[in-house]
């Protein structure tokens, strides 16, 4: 034999060894026992990049008194109350909890909306100044990836309000000189971009002419556009002016929700899946169980009833063991399987490309369902996904490949 032909046989061997060791075997997360299959979810979480699209947490230290003048909300420790902090976030495997720069829409009308935002940015960035060894900032999905890699939470931010804009389009590169790298149109009400799914009013029947120019500009520049929020109108009109695709950054479907405009009906995500965006799924009950209001309603109506009758406050001793009691044996919370069925239908119409996580937590109160109350809690719903026949790619798609995706390609279109 030459060496040439020895070489050769060489080559051929090492080929056949390195196409063996690249095939791994494939798992059925479905014949795995609950146990099991919850142990392979958590360890997902901890080795792959999960984003979630909106996280309260800036608005939440906000009404908690906190100021850039006071003592700022300790995060980087467990936490009393609120659905975020650091030590829970590494739990349930959180990477990139986009912070969201919350401005209420009282502001458009009496003004300071801008202000605002500058300040919760400046609180945001003040949490990664106190902290450094566990925040960082992050402005694109390299910055992300390398924060992860560095054992710390970063903190992207997105813009929960386009009222912040006020009336000057150069807002849209001052914000995002600023950080934002999404902003939600419009908020509980119309206001100058555009109309709002929670208002009835349709001051423009969906974009205005400076909505139109606020959408242009920021593909521009390179920050997401958000149609959480805005009505369908203007959901439509955005799916027109945009060039590149779109997030609903804390949006659910309304299919499961009958009636309720601020999620999405199944012909806009199959818009949003055309247009290659991604829907990222809102956890509050409201948002995932159409009952949700009716039965917490009437939970709380019986219980101020009760109290009423029996003459005793709700800080009682004896009042908090009934409430306690009357809450769990009617318990009016959606479980973690309700939400995946808002996962599965977003696939059924579009495929796994187009969704992902938008928890809002720290924004939606007590209505989180059973088993997903908080950001350690994520495995749970992971390991739910797992019995319903999702895979590992899936899981990672959903978790953070199908949001840097769109990241990308509005960076990209902006030529940064």
């Amino acid at each position: 034999m030459t060496c040439y032909e020895k070489t050769l046989l060489l080559l051929i061997a090492s080929a056949f060894v390195f196409g063996c060791a690249q095939k791994t075997e494939t798992i059925n997360y479905t014949l795995l026992s609950d146990e099991e299959r919850l142990a392979a979810a958590k360890e997902m979480a901890q080795n792959t990049i999960m984003v979630d699209g909106h996280v309260d947490l800036p608005y939440r230290m906000k009404v908690g008194g906190f100021t850039l003048q006071r003592e700022i909300l300790d995060v980087s420790v467990r936490t009393d109350g609120g659905n975020f902090d650091f030590p829970r976030s590494k739990e349930g495997g959180l990477d990139a909890p986009f912070m969201s720069i919350y401005i209420p829409s009282g502001y458009q009308d009496r003004g300071g909306a801008k202000v605002l935002a500058d300040s919760l940015i400046l609180m945001t960035e003040r949490l990664v100044n106190t902290w450094p060894d566990k925040f960082a900032m992050a402005y694109s999905p390299s910055d992300i990836e390398k924060n992860t890699k560095e054992g710390k939470v970063s903190f992207p931010m997105g813009m929960e309000n386009g009222a912040a804009l006020e009336d000057d389009i150069n807002n849209v590169q001052y914000f995002y000189d600023r950080g934002i790298r999404y902003i939600t149109l419009t908020h509980g009400t119309d206001n100058l971009i555009g109309d709002s799914s929670y208002d009835t009013t349709r001051t423009h029947n969906g974009l205005s002419d400076y909505g139109v120019a606020v959408v242009k500009e920021m593909n521009k520049v390179g920050i997401m556009v958000d149609i959480s929020h805005v009505s369908d109108s203007t959901f439509y009109d955005v799916m027109k002016v945009t060039d590149v695709p779109v997030i609903a950054s804390h949006s659910s479907a309304r299919k499961f929700t009958p009636g309720f405009e601020r999620n999405m009906a199944d012909d806009m995500i199959k818009a949003l899946g055309k247009n290659g965006g991604v829907i990222m799924i809102n956890f509050g009950g409201s948002f995932v169980d159409g009952e949700y209001n009716e039965k917490s309603g009437a939970v709380r109506e019986h219980i101020v009833n009760w109290l009423a009758e029996n003459g005793l406050s709700s800080t009682d001793s004896a009042a908090v063991a009934y409430i306690e009691k009357y809450s769990a044996e009617n318990n009016p919370f959606p479980n973690v399987e309700k939400v995946a069925d808002h996962f599965d239908h977003v696939v059924a119409l579009v495929g796994i490309d187009h969704v992902g996580l938008g928890s809002d937590f720290d924004g939606v109160g007590d209505s989180l369902p059973t088993g997903l109350k908080d950001v350690s809690m994520y495995p749970n719903l992971i390991a739910e996904l797992l019995k319903r026949g999702y895979s590992k790619e899936d899981i990672e798609k959903i978790c953070y490949k199908n949001i840097f995706r769109v990241w990308d390609a509005v960076i990209a279109a902006s030529g940064k």
